[in-house]
């Protein structure tokens, strides 16, 4: 079933567990994250980032391939636009059908966020579709190298920003990093940090770069309050090494079999995070 975050995530807070929201791009990623799923018979998120949405598959186009897969699964689905922006992207995602959306204006100070979340929340809650914000600022991994942003979400403005948006969800920043760390390193969470702001704000609240975050920090950060964990880089991943896998056992393997063989091997990865996060045999349907 096709449906908003709000009702999905208000439960996981109510019942102390999380969701996962996988990031994709096109119809076998989708399939891939709700087929596991539906073997988990858990709530799931697609996350569309926006620039898979900007340079691969726009939401006139992936809209209606979720919500068919949706329709025809066992479990409840949303499409979650992720990281929008710009105004005109998330009004757009809003209005061909997505079911959520995450505005990521943290690049502003506190007042301009506000603003800039507020302007979606008051656009999205007209039309039924749920709204997740961001204060603060996640590190950055790229090309081996990592840096850890020093913004840190504070509670006192994360009670504000809750407050003053209406939003349905909110982003935080405890120590993860979007992008691949380096090789044996596992970040360290600041979990006073997470259960200070979920004090405050009694409200889903989301980990953003859960990839190689390792099961303790999971396990522990669920436990303290997170409801929606985002992971792209290791479902990438897991798509590229089935992919190499497959084609140094088979390398003449035909295009159709091999794309359908990686959608099957990677169902693993996905069903391995649902079970961490919390949310097999959660689904409400």
């Amino acid at each position: 079933m096709y449906v908003s975050m709000k009702d999905m995530l208000d439960m996981a807070n109510k019942q102390g567990y999380a969701v996962m929201a996988i990031n994709c791009f096109n119809l076998e990623t989708a399939r891939t994250v709700i087929t596991a799923a539906e073997l988990e018979k858990a709530p799931v998120i697609v996350n569309i980032h926006q620039d898979h949405f900007l340079n691969h598959c726009d939401s006139e186009l992936i809209t209606p391939i979720v919500k068919t897969l949706a329709a025809r699964a066992k479990v409840n689905v949303t499409l979650n636009f992720d990281h929008g922006q710009e105004l005109d992207y998330l009004f757009k995602a809003i209005d061909d059908g997505f079911s959520s959306v995450m505005v990521d204006a943290s690049r502003f100070d506190l007042d301009g966020n506000i603003a800039m979340t507020k302007k979606v929340v008051e656009y999205a809650h007209k039309k039924g579709v749920s709204v997740e914000g961001e204060i603060g600022c996640l590190g950055a991994s790229e090309g081996g190298a990592f840096t850890v942003n020093s913004m840190y979400t504070d509670p006192q403005d994360a009670k504000r920003f809750a407050e003053e948006t209406g939003i349905d969800a909110l982003a935080i920043s405890i120590g993860t990093s979007h992008g691949n760390y380096p090789e044996g390193m596992v970040p360290k969470f600041d979990m006073e940090r997470l259960c200070e702001i979920k004090r405050l704000t009694k409200m889903p609240l989301v980990l953003h770069g859960g990839s190689g975050s390792g099961e303790e920090n999971i396990l522990n950060s669920v436990k303290n309050g997170i409801n929606k964990i985002n992971v792209g880089c290791d479902f990438m991943n897991a798509n590229r090494d089935n992919t190499a896998k497959i084609l140094a056992e088979n390398p003449d393997i035909n295009y159709f079999y091999l794309i359908h063989q990686v959608e099957h091997d990677s169902i693993e990865l996905v069903r391995y995070y649902i079970k961490l996060s919390g949310s097999s045999e959660k689904n409400l349907f």
